[in-house]
């Protein structure tokens, strides 16, 4: 049975059950403080279960992209040594949210596996919760006594808390769950070893496929667990391992989830998949990672060097190593998998056919990038290896190139090895513990449980509408940071704050309290669709009725750069074409950022016509016209733009000015002659395919139009206040150019003088004519006379060291080319040595290599130490 066909009948197994089948979520979050990616099924639903937000219906299921390659969820040092970890997954879910509980879930989990898949019983097991005395649990007997309707008693196993009880974090809805596993071993493995021996322990052919969990708790954050009011159903089968099953092989990479790209790694690296292990974990990594970076990129996160898009560099720059290493790849390859992945699962997730050019082109930028870098850190790996003496490498060095180049632990292990040096593994442990703990100490905090004071009480935004409402706080809680103290955090039953989002920075303000107390509102979140006010001090009276208000000058700001981008979003797609989509956007109160898909440079010229196109829509003073909560499809139908990697609802809100028309829930001007004035500051790359602008209006536009005044009058007065500004600063350029070619002409004179004068004080030194000196000449005047020389006598090595400042140091050493290829002679290795006493490094070739550092005063110990090298 093909993988899309396994897919298909899982979704409409369901759907025959009256479930509602739903797309997957983008597998990277944007609205979720506790997680980076989607690793889990449930991930999308949260809201849901947390009571904050209504389902669109009871009963949905659906086949969900996850990524586990970082925090609690972690697989990725798995991924590639065994046969059934991998960093983004599919996971196949059926979701019940107070509709049906253990029996239905559990008999129609059966039903699917064993009539519709015809996966025979005598190879299942299933696993339910024991019980834990810690927690106050007793075993679930509920989905014990009902297995046993369907599986025999001695194939229903008890699981520990770790096994069998599923948490969404360290609080939150909880509860037990049951496995289940299948043993796919021959029939001789079977014979020798019981099957319920292995469930559990990491047997790569006894797995877990399917995961039923009955949230029936919540966990509070003294540990303690209390009942949910209502009971959900949240089940998660990894496709991948059921494919495996169901194709009857022994790895999910031999499965046709993987066979396409790895026969395609085959035929780009040359290299047989199946012959040796080595090469064979490095093509599982790669076919496994490929997946992982494109989709990804594909809903919204580009590589980067923090956050998330640091966890997407990581996992690529795994891949490259691997094809580095084991398959002999030093120039980019992996982005042409792209097609294959594209073609395989196109089908299932059209947003991987969408974003293909983009995908594609990140890769390979990505690509190249750090395979420059292993270039580089190759370099130094052997500069520690020549500085090593006792043929163990300082894991502190082998961190440092960890930490500074991306090198990872392994390949600095095997170079070592090859070498005949180890790695101190320990001291790399510890250097990496202490920068985990920095993270944490940066970041860790605590967090209490909400105290409810109104259960009852909706929580609606109306800040579209007012900046100022009574309110009342419906719950709080305090957040003790390790970093900067404590915090409270409150929802209110409406609120005009507007929440971090879209791009958009959250609202600041104040809440006032009846005697006129303020309490500062530092910014404004949301959370599993609740909008969460920060503050540093809690209200007296905390059940009384406050004053909220928005800071009004910070919101119009907002709002005005929020406008702004989209009719720059308008005016890309008019005048560089309608391929330009937005990939990426910042809104606060001092600029706007906007990045966005083209694949050149925007010219100065189509950067004016942009600026002008915008500039029109101001003067228009075009209004606002919005509208909410109207059907998603029925906005598309009238032109509204989807921003990508966005999760949307059924319903939506559209926000127009003249044709500008795009899916938004930010904050806008009333008319678009609010902004005042769109100027452009920069354009730039952000990544293969991705362009960025960074622009101003309002305030920011005045303040700038000053200070470009105000240059304008220093730079007149300083030339004497000239009648023509325009001419005088060409006339000063010109005379600028004349005085360089003077110098230089100067300088190439000053050094022919010198060579005479210089060959002087050639020492013959074991048959070496030896030079070592101070000059005073410019670098490039230094390199023409040190070629000169060369040119001139034979078996020459010449070292000249300069100061142009006080604190600027140089050195520059010339070596014949027969000294340094038949008596191995090497300018680079003097420079680098010499180097550190005046406080720099540098390098080069055998024959001619440069140093710059900050001590001058280390030169005439540079000039002392470097007769040694020929002496």
């Amino acid at each position: 049975m093909k993988s899309q066909e396994i897919r298909s009948k899982f979704l409409d197994f369901y759907n025959s059950k009256q479930h509602l089948i739903v797309p997957s979520a983008p597998m990277v979050l944007k609205n979720d403080p506790t997680l980076m990616f989607t690793n889990s099924g449930m991930a999308p639903f949260k809201e849901y279960f947390l009571g904050n937000a209504a389902p669109k219906s009871t009963r949905i299921a659906d086949s969900q992209k996850c990524l586990r390659v970082s925090g609690k969820h972690n697989d990725l040092e798995e991924v590639g040594y065994d046969t059934y970890h991998h960093t983004m997954f599919e996971m196949l879910g059926n979701w019940s949210f107070g509709d049906y509980f253990k029996k239905e879930a559990i008999a129609w989990a059966w039903e699917l596996l064993t009539e519709v898949y015809k996966i025979p019983k005598d190879i299942l097991y299933v696993t339910v919760f024991e019980g834990d005395k810690e927690d106050g649990t007793s075993m679930d007997t509920e989905a014990y006594d009902l297995w046993k309707a369907h599986i025999s008693e001695d194939r229903i196993l008890k699981g520990n808390k770790k096994d069998n009880f599923w948490e969404m974090g360290d609080q939150g809805p909880c509860g037990p769950c049951s496995e289940i596993h299948v043993d796919i071993r021959s029939a001789e493995e079977k014979a020798k070893i019981d099957g319920k021996s292995l469930v559990n322990e990491d047997h790569p052919q006894v797995v877990e496929i399917w995961n039923l969990v009955f949230m029936q708790y919540n966990r509070k954050a003294s540990g303690a667990l209390e009942e949910l009011p209502a009971k959900h159903i949240d089940t998660g089968m990894g496709f991948e391992r059921l494919c495996m099953v169901l194709q009857n092989v022994q790895s999910n990479y031999d499965t046709d989830v993987f066979t396409p790209l790895i026969r395609e790694i085959e035929t780009i690296s040359g290299v047989a998949y199946g012959n040796n292990e080595k090469i064979d974990v490095a093509i599982r990594v790669i076919a496994d990672h490929v997946r992982a970076v494109a989709f990804a990129i594909a809903d919204g996160q580009l590589p980067s060097n923090n956050g998330a898009g640091y966890v997407i560099r990581r996992i690529l720059r795994r891949a490259i190593r691997y094809g580095f290493t084991f398959l002999n790849q030093k120039d980019p390859f992996i982005f042409k998998l792209a097609e294959t992945l594209s073609h395989q699962m196109g089908d299932a997730f059209p947003e991987i056919k969408k974003q293909f050019t983009l995908v594609h082109n990140v890769i390979k930028e990505e690509e190249a990038s750090f395979l420059r870098t292993l270039d580089q850190g190759l370099l130094l790996l052997d500069k520690v290896i020549e500085e090593t003496k006792d043929k163990e490498i300082a894991g502190k060095k082998a961190f440092e190139l960890y930490d500074t180049y991306g090198f990872p632990l392994d390949l600095t292990q095997l170079i070592a090895r090859e070498k005949g040096y180890t790695v101190n593994e320990d001291e790399f442990a510890s250097e990496m513990e202490k920068q985990k703990n920095r993270s944490r100490s940066a970041s860790a905090s605590e967090t209490g449980d909400w105290i409810i004071l109104d259960d009852n009480s909706t929580e609606e935004f109306i800040g579209y509408d007012t900046l100022k409402s009574d309110i009342k706080v419906t719950r709080y809680r305090k957040v003790t940071s390790k970093k900067g103290g404590d915090q409270y955090q409150l929802v209110f039953n409406k609120t005009p704050f507007y929440p971090e989002g879209g791009g958009q920075v959250g609202d600041k303000g104040y809440i006032e309290t009846n005697n006129g107390d303020v309490i500062h509102v530092l910014d404004t979140k949301k959370e599993n669709n609740v909008i969460i006010h920060f503050t540093k001090n809690l209200p007296k009276n905390i059940e009384d009725t406050f004053t909220a208000v928005v800071n009004e000058e910070y919101r119009n700001l907002s709002a005005s750069n929020h406008t702004a981008t989209h009719l720059l979003h308008q005016a890309l797609r008019t005048i560089l074409g309608t391929h330009v989509e937005q990939k990426g956007s910042l809104v606060n109160p001092d600029y706007l950022r906007f990045d966005f898909s083209h694949f050149s440079k925007v010219e100065a010229d189509q950067l004016e016509e942009i600026e002008a196109f915008v500039n029109a829509r101001i003067k228009e003073n075009l209004p606002l016209i919005e509208k909410r909560a109207i059907p998603m499809q029925q906005a598309i139908e009238e032109g509204a733009i989807a921003l990508f990697g966005e999760k949307y609802g059924d319903d939506v809100r559209a926000i127009k000015f003249g044709k500008s028309m795009e899916l938004c829930g930010g904050t806008h001007v009333q008319q678009t002659g609010d902004i005042w004035y769109f100027k452009i500051k920069s354009e730039g790359a952000v990544a293969a395919g991705i362009r960025r602008i960074e622009a101003i209006t309002n305030v920011a536009v005045g303040n700038y139009f000053e200070e470009v005044e105000k240059n304008y009058t220093e730079v007149k007065q300083l030339l004497k206040n000239p009648k023509d500004l325009i001419k005088s600063v060409s006339n000063l350029q010109d005379e600028n150019t004349a005085l360089k070619k003077q110098v230089e002409q100067l300088l190439k004179d000053k050094a022919k003088n010198m060579k005479g004068e210089l060959k002087n004080q050639l020492q013959e030194i074991n048959g070496v004519n030896y030079l070592a000196t101070k000059v005073d000449l410019d670098p490039n005047s230094i390199k023409n006379l040190l070629f000169e020389l060369g040119g001139e006598v034979d078996n020459l090595f010449v070292l000249f060291a300069t100061a142009p400042t006080k604190e600027k140091a140089m050195l520059t050493c010339y070596i014949s080319k027969d000294l340094a290829n038949e008596r191995g002679y090497d300018a680079g290795k003097v420079v680098r040595e010499l180097g550190k006493f005046i406080h720099g490094g540098g390098g080069g070739q055998n024959f001619f290599a440069t140093a710059g550092g900050k001590n001058p005063g280390g030169i005439p110990k540079v000039l002392d130490k470097a007769k040694e090298y020929i002496s």
